[in-house]
């Protein structure tokens, strides 16, 4: 697989740096010098007050739908509130997603009752199956046996994965570039059925029946609360509607979001020593950052800072773009490609991939 070039979980461990010991010069680790200097720079401290900042204003932004929804009534004009809802919901999951990887605190107490309330209470988001398949992401990412990520499914990642796709699912993967952004208005609702789907599996990531009737509960309270809410401010065809925006606009925006940072980069198990790479290589050579200023950061939830955020998943958000110019400097030194592009070069190349892997069925109806 060619490299792209120009470049919400249960706390994530801290990465070993005696796991990255191959490829290293003299047979030592290539992540331990990286990781010393990130925390001489104290870049992993937790950064708790500009979280709560974050947090109270994304609460009070979504209190101030929901006053605005009550003043406007049942009114189709309320609709156009499902557009700041959708920005907001967002804001929340990246939020969630910061606090299952200790990036809030490193009380996991805590850090779990935040998840909790941004992932299962506020979006109906399981926390404990986002966490399980999150953290086997971060483990192996863009490994095609490991990754959840990329498994194939709706979409699939290499060629070897559209054989026998026929049907429905062959016209998808023809033609899943162009799909790509109308599949994740999907994207909200869907991560609401799969937690749902694990809640009752026997075989979910529930560790305890205490765990699962707390998740649970909490998912059952936020379709009561949400359904509640709009029924009573709105008529049931205008609540419909307010609803269906609302989540294909947060599904979009979180597509946009994930999309860029992997699609398109080295799949470990494509490369005959993919499985030996140690933490930098595999980290640094799957990932994908977005060039750009705050309004980058704030729109993509700091994950723009992928390499970043892979090699220290618990280093707080604020602290990605100041760990940024030891890591690039860390990997020039090791010749190791460290892939930045621009905000929209980055979907170009991601869908650019979508679209070249779907080419054999396209080439089997005659179409380019």
């Amino acid at each position: 697989m060619s490299q792209a070039t120009a470049t919400l979980a249960a706390p994530l461990a801290a990465p070993d740096p005696h796991s990255a010991r191959r490829h290293g010069k003299g047979g030592g680790s290539e992540f331990a010098p990286l990781l010393r200097t990130i925390k001489d720079q104290g870049l992993l401290e937790r950064r708790p007050g500009w979280y709560a900042r974050g947090i109270v204003v994304n609460l009070l932004g979504i209190a101030a739908v929901i006053t605005g929804l009550a003043l406007i009534g049942p009114s189709w004009w309320a609709l156009l509130l499902a557009v700041p809802l959708a920005l907001l919901s967002a804001r929340v999951a990246f939020v969630g997603h910061d606090a299952g990887h200790s990036q809030i605190t490193d009380r996991r107490g805590l850090g779990r009752v935040i998840q909790l309330v941004h992932a299962n209470l506020l979006l109906g988001m399981s926390r404990e199956w986002w966490n399980d398949k999150h953290n086997r992401h971060h483990a192996n990412p863009n490994h095609l046996d490991k990754d959840p990520d990329v498994a194939a499914d709706i979409l699939v990642f290499a060629a070897h994965q559209t054989d026998g796709r026929t049907g429905l699912r062959g016209w998808l993967t023809r033609h899943q570039a162009w799909m790509f952004f109308p599949l994740t208005t999907l994207e909200g609702i869907a991560l609401k059925v799969y937690g749902v789907q694990a809640l009752f599996a026997k075989d979910g990531p529930y560790r305890t029946r205490r765990e699962r009737l707390v998740e649970g509960g909490l998912l059952l309270a936020h379709l009561a609360g949400y359904v509640t809410l709009l029924l009573t401010l709105l008529s049931p065809l205008q609540a419909l509607a307010f609803a269906l925006i609302h989540q294909m606009l947060f599904g979009v925006h979180l597509g946009m979001a994930f999309a860029p940072n992997h699609k398109g980069m080295e799949m470990p198990d494509a490369h005959p020593d993919g499985d030996s790479w140690g933490h930098l290589r595999r980290q640094v050579l799957t990932s994908r950052n977005i060039r750009g200023g705050f309004l980058t950061d704030w729109f993509l939830g700091g994950l723009n800072y992928q390499v970043e955020h892979h090699l220290f998943p618990s280093m707080p958000r604020p602290h990605l773009r100041l760990a940024q110019s030891a890591v690039r400097a860390h990997c020039a030194e090791l010749g190791i490609p460290y892939t930045e592009t621009g905000f929209v070069a980055s979907y170009r190349q991601a869908l650019g991939h979508l679209h070249e892997v779907g080419a054999p069925l396209r080439a089997g109806d005659g179409v380019a």
